[in-house]
């Protein structure tokens, strides 16, 4: 089990944390995703062998977020 934190510019309100949230823990592989507001960041719980972390920051900018390395 794989952990990383992902920098999310963006997001306004707690519909943002909720919309990011949400695309995350849909792909396959992740397990768990905790979205700060106030930090600006999405530390997601993940299999490696299953998602890798470009995938995620993919499915945050395809949800209109910017998720920069």
């Amino acid at each position: 089990m794989g952990e990383v934190t992902i920098k999310v510019r963006g997001m306004t309100c707690n519909g943002c944390v909720g919309n990011v949230t949400k695309v995350l823990e849909s792909l396959p592989g992740v397990n768990g995703a905790e979205v700060s507001l106030e930090r600006e960041t999405a530390t997601v719980s993940y299999d490696p062998e299953r998602v890798e972390v470009a995938a995620m920051r993919q499915a945050v900018e395809d949800a209109g977020f910017d998720a920069p390395q």
